[in-house]
């Protein structure tokens, strides 16, 4: 493989890709070794070597490296082969000089950078000014405080002109938070700086090594001899090599700030690169690898510290949430509906983050809390946007950047948090935050920060660091880590009430499937045994019939016909009651209004009970309320009530049957009242079950009747119950939940 020339393959338009763990040369305040791990042999060198130890390169190359180092520094690189170690930094004396001996091991290679020994001034000086910055952060009262002290303590330690203390935002720009400076200089404390300013890759390497010196920007650059690894025919990676050479973009970028050099270390929560430390210089400035360490550790405080309060804050926040989120579940518990449970009661589920408004989109209906966009707006933000996105937890600041119509909303909905509740791509919550307008000052004039031209000089960043002052519109404020959980936690608890409704739901229907099996039995069985009776009869008579013709009798014939006549009308009486029953069970009910009064009276007419109950009293209250329900079901229910009613009252001298209603709490409840025989109050459960009769065998009936009437109740989402005493008339009392 062939490496081209470094500054021909990289410009601003591609240095987020740019490959600086892999630039060919180094920084020239010490050398490099590179070596095969298992043999020590020599494969690359910075060709500075010459300089700083008077050998020349091709006499160094391929040479063991017992060849240039003492016994004593080559003791920790035995055995590295069978047992990779993690290598200590050793002063070591090459020749007339001591050095600082920093050995790597990556990918194959053993890299050792070499720099030359400073003598440590104060060997306390480490313990103290670690003791120093946390007595200071353990009493600093903020972050922008903590970081304060941070920062004047790097400073006071090492002397830089600057010392910055930088944030990242979501989109990796930064800010800086905290600044000390020389008196003279100006400040850049709020300013920010885009994400082009340190790209990816620098981010990513920062996170590795945490520390990173530009010891002098005029620096001439050493380049690898050879540049390609003999081991591997590629680029080596030198990412971990304190001596790695700078990108010549960044250098361009330091020049153009007029910086001579600088020092940044990482501060890394959680293992995320939250920010850094940045220190600048006028001049040229070196400080050696255990200041270095000492800035890392100094860091490495500061970042323990913000992890501590990041998390009070974390867990304080998620601790609120979660108190709202626990009465949301009770309310889901208690109210079994989850639109109401979210949106009708004190806690809803706006309260559970910070927001001006939200949506619950659930089975093709919405509800809306709070400032947000139109229903038809959300509609569409659903169908064109949020369905097509892949996560089930999507949040987003600047909305209108993603989905561009949604700028047309921005006031009430520049950012949202949505939660996709199952994978239908129908149902969602959402929480919206209004945008945040201010003014926004950027270190340097964003039209300049883009601009790229193709020869290096040219392509810089930006000649000027000046203030530039913009209006920012279209932006929320930020959605933290705690408001994702909390959004998250959630759809874990929405996510089980819907499953528990499922489970209930089907145990339902399993439960009715059973009933229904074995009332399918019982009706099989006694449809089978009630229409073989008078079939039976009829068969009887007809072989009777059949054997006086033959005789030539036909007294008995009108007797024999009649009583034929009489077994068909019961047959025909049961299959009309059975296809009444069939129907009630199996229709789908069609709401209308229905006045009482009118229809019981029609019933009434149709029936004839007036000729037929000549010594019943009907009595209907007056006032009867009008009902909503299916008309012909309703109709049965009231035949089927009266017929009963009639039936059993009949052989009464005073028989007198009452149709009205009284109000109970909330509900209003029907009657159909009669003074005839009565049951027992035992039996009042049986006799809503089809071809049970409680009656005695000279009162004609099928056991049909009042299981329709149920049938019809229940298709009403109703409640029907009988008392009873016997002798002393029945009541049957019933509730339309329509």
């Amino acid at each position: 493989m062939r490496l081209k020339q470094y500054q021909e393959n990289v410009n601003l338009t591609n240095c987020d890709k740019e490959p600086i763990q892999i630039i060919p040369f180094t920084q020239d305040y010490g050398f490099v070794l590179v070596c095969e791990p298992a043999t020590l042999q020599i494969l690359q060198v910075s060709e500075n070597v010459e300089r700083f130890l008077g050998l020349k390169k091709d006499a160094i190359l391929n040479q063991n490296l017992a060849q240039i180092l003492p016994k004593d520094g080559l003791q920790q690189f035995q055995n590295i082969k069978e047992k990779p170690t993690n290598f200590s930094v050793e002063k070591v004396n090459i020749g007339n000089a001591a050095w600082f001996m920093l050995p790597t091991l990556h990918n194959k290679h053993l890299l050792i950078d070499f720099e030359p020994w400073e003598e440590i001034a104060e060997p306390l000086l480490l313990q103290k000014e670690l003791s120093q910055l946390i007595n200071f952060l353990d009493n600093a009262q903020s972050i922008p405080e903590m970081a304060a002290q941070t920062v004047k303590m790097v400073r006071e330690s090492f002397g830089y002109d600057r010392v910055m203390l930088y944030e990242f935002d979501a989109e990796w720009n930064g800010e800086v938070i905290a600044e000390e400076k020389q008196k003279e200089m100006k400040s850049w404390l709020g300013l920010r700086y885009p994400a082009s300013d340190i790209p990816k890759p620098a981010r990513e390497i920062f996170l590795q090594q945490g520390v990173r010196m530009i010891a002098d920007v005029q620096y001439k650059a050493a380049d690898l001899v050879p540049k390609i690894s003999p081991l591997t025919q590629k680029p080596l990676n030198i990412a971990k090599s304190e001596l790695r050479g700078v990108s010549p973009i960044h250098i361009q970028y330091l020049k153009n700030m007029e910086v001579g050099a600088s020092l940044t270390a990482a501060i890394i929560v959680d293992g995320d690169l939250w920010g850094l430390l940045a220190c600048h210089h006028n001049y040229a400035k070196k400080i050696n690898y255990y200041q270095r360490q000492t800035c890392k550790f100094l860091t490495q405080v500061f970042s323990n510290k913000l992890s501590l309060e990041n998390s009070k804050t974390y867990f304080n926040k998620l601790e609120k949430s979660d108190n709202f989120r626990k009465e949301l579940v009770t309310q889901m518990r208690h109210s079994k509906n989850l639109p109401e449970a979210l949106t009708a009661f004190k806690t809803k589920f706006t309260n559970l983050v910070s927001c001006s408004g939200g949506a619950l989109i659930l089975d093709n209906t919405i509800k809306l809390l709070g400032k947000t966009p139109t229903e038809k707006e959300i509609i569409k933000l659903k169908e064109e946007f949020l369905k097509n996105r892949p996560e089930n937890v999507y949040f987003q600041r600047n909305l209108g950047a993603t989905f561009p119509s949604a700028k047309a909303y921005a006031q009430n909905a520049s950012g949202i948090l949505s939660l996709r509740l199952d994978q239908s791509d129908k149902n969602f919550v959402l929480w919206f935050r209004p945008e945040e307008a201010q003014e926004v000052s950027w270190g340097g004039k964003p039209e300049i920060i883009n601009n790229t031209k193709d020869d290096l000089t040219s392509m810089s960043p930006r000649t000027s660091f000046e203030k530039w002052t913009t209006k920012q519109s279209g932006i929320s404020k930020a959605w933290k880590s705690y408001d994702i959980k909390a959004a998250e936690n959630l759809l874990e608890n929405i996510s089980a009430f819907r499953l528990a409704q499922k489970k209930d739901k089907v145990s339902r229907l399993n439960n009715q499937l059973s009933l229904a099996n074995k009332e399918l039995e019982t009706f099989s069985y006694t449809v089978s045994h009630d229409l073989r009776a008078p079939l039976r009869g009829i068969k009887s008579y007809l072989k009777i019939l059949q054997e006086d013709l033959a005789e030539g009798k036909t007294e008995e014939l009108p007797q024999i016909v009649e009583t034929m006549t009489t077994a068909t009308a019961e047959m025909d009486t049961l299959i009309e009651n059975l296809l009444n029953y069939a129907k009630n069970a199996a229709g789908n009910i069609r709401p209308t209004k229905i006045a009482l009064v009118t229809l019981i009276e029609n019933i009434l007419k149709k029936n004839n009970v007036a000729k037929n109950y000549p010594q019943t009293k009907i009595e209907i209250i007056p006032n009867l309320p009008n009902i909503f329900g299916d008309a012909q079901m309703i109709e049965q229910l009231f035949t089927n009530l009266l017929e009963n009613a009639l039936k059993y009252s009949a052989e009464k001298q005073d028989a007198h049957i009452k149709i009205g209603f009284e109000k109970r709490q909330q509900n209003t409840v029907f009657y159909v009242k009669d003074n005839g025989i009565g049951f027992k109050e035992e039996d009042a459960k049986k006799l809503f079950e089809p071809f049970i009769r409680l009656a005695p065998k000279n009162i004609e009936g099928s056991g049909i009747g009042l299981a329709t009437v149920k049938k019809v109740i229940e298709k009403h989402q109703g409640k029907i119950w009988a008392e009873s005493e016997p002798g002393k008339g029945s009541v049957f009392y019933f509730i339309l939940a329509v």
